[in-house]
């Protein structure tokens, strides 16, 4: 039996658990991307598959809809995969393990991945249906969203033929987005000297924080597992030497890392010192973030006596340096838009290499110039401490169209279901829709979708009723001509 065989919209929930299915981690779309091929192929629809996985699928009009507007559905394929420490879901090869919890779907120990399998759950349930009213669809569904929109940097959309964009990627029922930052990806990497010494080694594991989108929740002031690992060297080393043999922290540049883990090397004789100095942060932070990261949690872990090759006095300190003294989170609020972010950016990877510690940061602004100002001054503090940055992954900001017939037409829509006015607004985080409009002379967007919380942790959920009402919507939004 199917889990969410009872569900409605009974055709979308199909296609959303039959994508749960396939495995669909970012860079790993291969299996998703052929699936929709051979659905496009199996209902001879037209269809498009390029060397990056991206798909394309044209459906014509259905009678009536010969001569409006075609309608363009976007939304991409892969999802963020986090899992518990106790999961063992492989997420390259193994389903996801749904569940339902009164009017919410998640996924056991893992994120779901609704952010984005319910815009393509959309599409296809949509596409297969021989009796939904609709203009020509163009279904744009694209691959590495999550990682730096590299699907929509490389799609060749020469093959369509609209201009109105409905992308279906937003996790707020009733609020339409009109505009979004842009980002990039920044890399700095910081060479390191090693030297063979002997001591004490411990693990120090930081965990239990909430995490979250580095968009969507930078404003929340939630811990940063690996900054408040930097922060931690900072007050350890006010009272003793030590030496750090690895670090490592976060899996996806766009998600605010939940646990950080540090190897150090230590005399015998500090060992009292760190566990209380542990002791005392762990107190620390359970005040400071009661109520953001009331889980969370700093463990010392003995390793016995070893010999390592562990960073010298001079490089712990610049690692050091680098974690507490870099800019990180949000930057700047928006002078014309009251309570949004325009500039922020997310420490989301951190780890060793043989010679040297990376960073990651996904960096954002909906203004161009304080984008790069931001990468600027990474740029300066690395480079002070003898390092270098490569950015990658730039993609522009999705500006506000001051008049869109299809933002309009959706309004009065949502007005005339609903008996009230839905919210028009522009957010931090980042849409496809930016590089979008550099592909699509005049492109007309929104972006809507269902309740979703908590999008890229463990969390995550995806509200079944919110789901029904915006399908719905959805349908009225294609008769409008």
């Amino acid at each position: 039996m199917r889990v969410l065989e009872n569900l409605e919209p009974k055709e979308v929930f199909y296609y959303f658990e039959e994508i749960c299915k396939i495995p669909h981690p970012s860079y790993k779309e291969g299996k998703i991307s052929d699936y929709l091929v051979a659905f496009a192929k199996e209902r001879n629809l037209e269809v498009y598959q390029d060397d990056l996985k991206n798909v394309v699928i044209i459906k014509e009009a259905t009678k009536g809809y010969e001569d409006a507007e075609p309608i363009i559905l976007q939304g991409h394929m892969d999802m963020v995969c986090e899992k518990e420490p106790e999961c063992s879901i492989d997420f390259e090869n193994d389903p996801l393990e749904l569940q339902i919890e009164g009017d919410y779907i998640s996924a056991k120990g893992t994120t779901l991945g609704g952010d984005d399998g319910i815009a393509v759950a959309y599409a296809l349930a949509i596409l297969d249906s021989d009796t939904i009213e609709h203009p020509r669809l163009e279904v744009v569904l694209t691959v590495s969203e999550e990682v730096g929109m590299d699907g929509a940097t490389g799609i060749d959309l020469s093959m369509l033929k609209g201009k109105k964009v409905l992308n279906l990627d937003s996790e707020e029922e009733g609020h339409m987005l009109a505009s979004c930052a842009g980002g990039c990806t920044t890399v700095c990497r910081l060479p390191v000297e090693f030297e063979k010494k002997t001591g004490e080694a411990f693990e120090i594991h930081i965990s239990g924080l909430l995490g979250g989108h580095s968009g969507g929740e930078i404003d929340k002031e939630r811990a940063n597992a690996n900054l408040l690992m930097g922060r931690f060297f900072l007050r350890l080393a006010e009272k003793m030497p030590f030496s750090v043999v690895t670090l490592e922290g976060g899996t996806k540049d766009n998600a605010i890392p939940r646990e950080s883990k540090a190897k150090v090397l230590i005399a015998a004789e500090h060992t009292e010192i760190l566990k209380k100095k542990a002791a005392e942060y762990q107190e620390i932070l359970s005040k400071e973030y009661q109520s953001s990261d009331k889980d969370i949690c700093i463990k010392v872990i003995g390793l016995g006596r070893a010999e390592e090759m562990a960073m010298s006095e001079a490089s712990t300190k610049k690692v050091t340096a680098l974690l507490v003294h870099l800019p990180a989170g949000v930057q700047r609020m928006s002078m014309d838009i009251e309570g949004l972010v325009e500039t922020s950016l997310n420490l989301g990877i951190l780890y060793t290499e043989e010679d040297a510690v990376v960073l990651k940061y996904s960096v954002r602004s909906s203004v161009k110039t304080q984008k790069e100002y931001l990468v600027e001054k990474l740029k300066s503090f690395t480079e002070l401490l003898g390092g270098s940055i490569s950015v990658y992954g730039d993609y522009p900001a999705w500006e506000y169209k001051k008049d869109s017939r299809l933002r309009e037409d959706m309004v009065a829509i949502y007005e005339r279901m609903y008996g009230k006015k839905p919210s028009v607004e522009a957010i931090h985080a980042g849409l496809e829709c930016g590089i979008l409009s550099g592909k699509i002379p005049d492109m007309d967007a929104v972006s809507i979708g269902p309740d979703m919380i908590d999008i890229h942790t463990t969390g995550e959920k995806l509200c079944i009723s919110s789901t029904k009402r915006v399908w719905e919507y959805v349908l009225e939004v294609l008769k409008c001509r």
